[in-house]
């Protein structure tokens, strides 16, 4: 064990300071309460404190930081999307992504390993070709790439997929990355925390006061918050929370479920995504492989995991990776993907003043982490949505004008 370590856990006076400072009580007031310690919500605290010196914030967490979504998600990192509006987002995140550890001095593992995504049929080669002529459009770099090709990139896979789904090409986005979730909250938390923001975790929120079609304040478990301006950026738990309100909004919530094998050598670089296997695939930094599949086809609010999607997500590995049939799965989990009809988010204002909402990020919220704190803490503290999020309002629904990203959303992940 190293000394630092040793030395860490032995003092009575801890060498190095806490990741987050402890608030015994709540403040009667703040300028903007965030509902939600996931990253989404750390980000846009982080940011309203470093861009707009709005340092009057709480955080409000009815669990642990980082313990939602956060935690259950197979963090890729993309931005190879379909829609002007979604290539231009998830393109200024990964931009943000890059200089992340650098800016928080923590290392967030971030890895660049090129991202496929396979297709099995001509009308998926198709779509392939329209995702890579949109990204070239917007300076993305995505190209489609033949069956060879991704045979070179990961030598191990069957091309045949044992006769069930043969492979003929892929969409090759070579800045497709990988993360460590939990360091981004951390990172995030942290750096909210040195500019003045409170967290408050194991604080539930119980009901939003509006008095006048205006925000006025927060009911937690531990008190009344008053408050101007709400933002609630709490993924699965976002029919609850609008619910309060009496706002409709059309996210319905689905298991999204994952898990991991026993740590390998390293032998797969990149990001593996297959829409018609249901299956996604990374290799992490300490050898386990990461994999997933596709939402689970019924609305439960639950984070329960089961037998029958490790069943049917191994089938699949072995279809693409014969010679795995002997590793052991050693973890398994679900989070609750809040999905939109059209797969893209609802960002912005509301029709309630001084409430502004982060949600609908189905299975593609953690890869927007950067962005959507910083759009949201420029909607927040401006009171008008960043240009970035205008195609994500939630008054799109009711005027028939969709973002249509289902075709670059074909599986979770």
């Amino acid at each position: 064990m190293p000394w630092r370590l040793v030395r860490f856990a032995l003092s009575s006076r801890h060498p190095e300071p806490r990741m987050f400072t402890r608030h015994e009580r709540l403040k009667a007031s703040y300028d903007v309460v965030v509902i939600g310690a996931g990253g989404h919500g750390l980000a846009a605290a982080y940011y309203l404190a470093r861009d707009h010196g709005i340092t009057n914030v709480a955080v409000i967490e009815q669990g642990y930081l980082g313990g939602g979504n956060t935690a259950r998600n197979t963090t890729i990192i993309r931005s190879n999307y379909l829609t002007p509006e979604g290539v231009k987002f998830y393109d200024r995140s990964v931009q943000l992504w890059q200089d992340l550890s650098q800016e928080f001095d923590l290392n967030l593992f971030y890895s660049t390993r090129g991202h496929y995504t396979l297709a099995h049929t001509d009308a998926a080669m198709r779509t392939m070709r329209w995702r890579a002529e949109v990204n070239k459009h917007y300076g993305v770099d995505s190209e489609v790439v033949d069956a060879a090709a991704v045979k070179r990139a990961a030598p191990a896979i069957d091309l045949s997929c044992d006769g069930h789904a043969p492979i003929k090409g892929a969409l090759y986005h070579a800045p497709g990355a990988i993360a460590r979730h939990d360091a981004v909250a951390w990172g995030y938390g942290r750096g909210a925390d040195r500019r003045g923001v409170e967290l408050h975790q194991q604080t539930a929120v119980q009901g939003i006061d509006v008095q006048g079609g205006r925000v006025r304040g927060v009911q937690t478990s531990r008190g009344y918050i008053a408050t101007p301006k709400v933002l609630s950026a709490v993924a699965g738990s976002t029919p609850r929370i609008t619910q309060m309100l009496g706002l409709r909004t059309p996210i319905v919530i689905h298991p999204l479920q994952a898990m991991v094998s026993e740590p390998m050598k390293p032998w797969l670089d990149p990001i593996l995504v297959s829409g018609s296997l249901h299956v996604y695939i990374s290799q992490s930094a300490r050898g386990e492989l990461v994999m997933g599949a596709s939402l689970d086809p019924y609305e439960v609010h639950s984070t329960r995991s089961t037998l029958d999607f490790t069943e049917g997500l191994c089938a699949h590995m072995l279809d693409m990776f014969p010679f795995l049939s002997s590793v052991k799965v050693v973890r398994q989990w679900a989070g609750m993907a809040d999905m939109t009809p059209d797969f893209a988010p609802i960002m912005g204002k509301t029709p309630i003043e001084g409430f502004y909402i982060d949600a609908g990020w189905g299975t593609w919220g953690f890869k927007a982490t950067p962005i959507s704190g910083k759009t949201m803490a420029h909607t927040v503290a401006h009171d008008r949505p960043h240009e970035l999020i205008q195609g994500f309002s939630l008054e799109r629904f009711a005027n028939y004008s969709l973002t249509g990203e289902k075709g670059a959303a074909s599986v979770g992940h």
